[in-house]
């Protein structure tokens, strides 16, 4: 009876860890396609991310508001503003497909490698084991290290 109990514990941490993993990985296809379809975005507008219109401070803060669009319209539409949609609408997305989701983007073109970017996708996981800590295995940026909770980061290295 000793052993079976046992079996039955180990059986039951299992499958509770197996019914979360398609979850958390279901958050990392967000985000990559949300990483994706953003970079996309920047690469038609390559007048504005060379203005560094698409560097924008995190807008990762731990919360699970929804936040609002800016609006683009044509005949008042510049890179710009078209930038600042964009920033926006992808800000949107990500806080409403991923749990307390948020974005951010920083260009090279300071260290002098024009048209290359650093985007980062965050997001908070549910509390999991120690193995999947974030703390331990993502490359977060600086401005949101020292949050808590620490997020998940995802990390995109592109090229327009």
């Amino acid at each position: 009876m000793l052993l079976l109990s046992l079996g039955m514990l180990a059986l039951g941490a299992m499958l509770s860890f197996a019914v979360q993993m398609p979850k958390l990985s279901s958050y990392r296809a967000n985000a990559v396609n949300l990483a994706s379809g953003y970079i996309e975005r920047m690469r038609a507008n390559p007048k504005g991310f060379g203005n560094g219109d698409y560097d924008l401070s995190s807008s990762y803060d731990g919360s699970q508001t929804i936040l609002k669009s800016s609006i683009c319209a044509y005949p008042d539409c510049n890179s710009s503003s078209l930038a600042a949609m964009d920033f926006d609408e992808t800000k949107m997305a990500v806080r409403t497909e991923l749990p307390a989701g948020g974005i951010y983007m920083l260009s090279d073109s300071s260290s002098g490698a024009v048209g290359t970017g650093n985007l980062w996708i965050m997001w908070n996981e549910p509390n999991t084991n120690a193995a999947l800590d974030p703390s331990s295995s993502d490359n977060c940026p600086s401005a949101v290290a020292d949050s808590d909770p620490k997020p998940r980061c995802l990390y995109v290295r592109f090229k327009i």
